[in-house]
């Protein structure tokens, strides 16, 4: 009988493309977690005679448990988790004794200046929402007030950089200031009697770093969307075809969305399944990064019905960026420059993220393309993967405030593409090394962590 043996490289070139898969995918599943995504607080101000009074919804179990919600973008990732969820299933009556206890700490926290001077701030109700599912948050909202002094004009407010971001409105005055509080920022000086309301280019630019924000660096479903588009090629013709149609999908959803419009699906949605929208929603965004990570893995490139697919599926993601203004609302007065504001924010976190990982692969494409660049592709790639690791080692402050993650959630996937990069060289005259050692462990780390936020968002 004969006996066939495996020649060594090709068993070596196996067991390395499979574990830098491992790698890839240990790397991104590390951080999957999203069940308690930070939302900015909502406060109204209204002048009511001679008082300041200011009308707040927030996540009053985030302040209690002392999360430092400007270092991260979920609380599940907070070192006191574990403190915010024995808060959440506290009885309301428990969790208000406990919130006004922690009063004081808050209102140290807090500036509230007339005209220069600081006002004395006093708590006057606290409501709790019913005990519900631990894993939304929770509706809360509380009452406080401050005397104003005879004359006062205007008011600045704002509070610090650990509670998070605030949406300051302006109620009952013509043209209402209306602010995104980001990091511990003030107000501008808000004029008591109105005539604050920011321009339509002002709105504008004041939304595009929201929508930025939420794609870099809060958005990790849509960065996993985003990154299974650019690995399918990576290639200007169809990357641009494929980002193209997602852009005019989403931004048709999220516009209907934000209007309105889709109110009466969400309630029938409820009405027939018992079950969220905004849920299922992100159900089939997990879906959708399954699809199109699995559809990478076989095609190598554009089938004749992925632009349809990715138009659909970009018609999911709108009702997800929706979800997030839905938060914090937009302005009445500019809703359109805020609407655009925003989308525009989002196209910049895509375009972004599309940006650094092709500079992260570029060298390895050269080298896989025909470029005599073998030893300064390794160097390359062995300089960044090092950076990449010491950054995951030391996860320096500065970098995890910027962030608002460990900066492992980022560095260790970035270290895994080096290691992918590396072999691709290495084995660079294989026929598609590229597609072979990046494109496809790529894509199948990233149908992994979509699968099993399908999982995740379903059972858990």
């Amino acid at each position: 009988m004969r006996i066939t043996k495996f020649p060594f490289s090709f068993v070596k070139l196996s067991v390395l493309r499979l574990l830098s898969s491992v790698v890839l995918l240990w790397a991104l599943l590390i951080g999957t977690a999203q069940a308690h995504e930070i939302v900015p607080a909502i406060v109204d101000m209204t002048r009511v005679d001679d008082r300041l009074v200011f009308e707040m919804e927030a996540n009053l179990e985030s302040f209690v448990a002392g999360i430092d919600l400007s270092t991260v973008s979920d609380t599940d990732e907070a070192p006191r988790a574990a403190t915010y969820d024995e808060l959440r299933a506290l009885e309301p009556v428990v969790m208000e004794s406990r919130f006004r206890a922690f009063w004081p700490n808050m209102v140290d926290a807090m500036t509230l200046m007339a005209d220069g001077e600081p006002l004395r701030v006093q708590l006057d109700t606290v409501e709790i929402g019913p005990v519900g599912n631990i894993e939304a948050v929770r509706p809360s909202s509380i009452q406080f007030s401050a005397p104003l002094p005879a004359g006062a004009e205007t008011v600045t407010f704002g509070w610090a950089q650990e509670y998070g971001a605030l949406v300051l409105r302006q109620m009952d005055v013509p043209e209402p200031y209306d602010g995104y509080l980001d990091q511990g920022a003030l107000s501008d000086p808000i004029n008591l009697a109105g005539g604050n309301q920011a321009s339509g280019w002002e709105t504008f630019v004041d939304y595009i770093p929201v929508g930025f924000d939420h794609i870099v660096p809060k958005g990790l479903d849509h960065i996993l969307f985003v990154l299974g588009l650019f690995f399918l090629a990576a290639r200007l013709r169809p990357l641009i075809l494929q980002v193209s149609l997602f852009t005019v999908a989403h931004t048709i959803t999220l516009a209907l969305a934000a209007l309105g419009y889709t109110r009466s699906i969400e309630d029938a949605f409820l009405n027939t399944f018992n079950f969220e929208f905004i849920t299922a929603v992100e159900v089939l965004i997990a879906l959708s990064i399954v699809y199109v990570a699995v559809e990478n893995i076989f095609f190598s490139r554009i089938s004749p019905w992925r632009p349809i697919v990715i138009f659909v599926f970009g018609l999911l993601h709108g009702l997800g960026f929706a979800s997030v203004l839905a938060e914090f609302g937009l302005p009445d007065s500019s809703f359109v420059p805020a609407l655009i504001g925003f989308n525009v924010g989002v196209e910049v976190g895509q375009l972004f993220v599309i940006a650094v990982m092709f500079l992260c692969v570029w060298q390895a494409l050269r080298i896989d393309r025909g470029a005599n660049e073998v030893n300064q592709g390794f160097a390359v790639y062995a300089v960044l993967l090092i950076i990449a690791l010491a950054l995951m080692a030391l996860e320096p402050a500065a970098l995890v405030t910027i962030l608002e993650n460990p900066v492992w959630l980022f560095a260790g996937p970035l270290a895994a593409v080096f290691i992918l990069c590396i072999a691709s060289i290495q084995f660079r005259d294989r026929l598609d090394a590229y597609r072979q050692f990046v494109a496809i462990p790529a894509s199948i780390a990233i149908a992994f962590v979509g699968a099993y936020w399908v999982y995740e968002r379903i059972f858990l």
